[in-house]
């Protein structure tokens, strides 16, 4: 397995070996021990997986605050996704700063989302499927988010991101500088 690191502590990319041949390819997608040796021991108690029928859906920035925060290890299983973390640890030195993979079933890559951080994600592809797994069980009280387009941000959505596509609740995201600090 390939890990590469971020300018922005915590965040990690994980993209697992494809051995192949001719009937196709078997690839780990996930070892404890590997996982903990670069991201520290965590605990995954739930895993989600959400539909983006129409390319361009945009979906967050969301995050779950204490005492409920959850990392989350994300991969696509259908489609294309843009995918991004958001660092909204005030006092970070990468306060505000944001990452952004695209992921697919053929690249195999995982994106580690630590709490701390806001993820989101735009389709790239008509049916495109998320699946992440996430530290801490979902909580309604602790749900959190973050306005997807924030200028102070600046995150580079692709072109096809579809404001219309949001749901109620991200039109109505605060934005950072309007964010309570759930995180120090």
């Amino acid at each position: 397995m390939d890990i590469q690191t971020f300018a922005i502590a915590g965040v990690k990319l994980f993209t697992p070996r494809h051995i192949g041949d001719e009937r196709g390819y078997f690839a780990e997608t996930f070892r404890a021990d590997t996982f903990a040796d670069h991201c520290g021991t965590h605990a995954f108690v739930q895993d989600n997986e959400s539909l983006s029928v129409k390319v361009g859906t945009v979906r967050g920035l969301h995050f779950q605050s204490m005492p409920r925060a959850q990392g989350k290890l994300v991969r696509c299983t259908a489609g294309a996704l843009f995918d991004v973390a958001v660092d909204i640890r005030r006092g970070s030195p990468t306060y505000g700063k944001w990452v952004g993979e695209t992921l697919t079933p053929e690249n195999g890559k995982q994106l580690w989302v630590p709490a701390g951080f806001a993820h989101g994600f735009c389709s790239l592809k008509p049916n495109s499927v998320i699946c992440y797994k996430v530290t801490d069980y979902y909580s309604a009280e602790c749900d959190k988010g973050l306005r997807w387009n924030d200028p102070d941000i600046s995150v580079v959505w692709p072109d096809i991101a579809d404001p219309d596509t949001l749901s109620h609740k991200d039109r109505q995201q605060p934005l950072l500088a309007d964010l309570p600090a759930y995180f120090s």
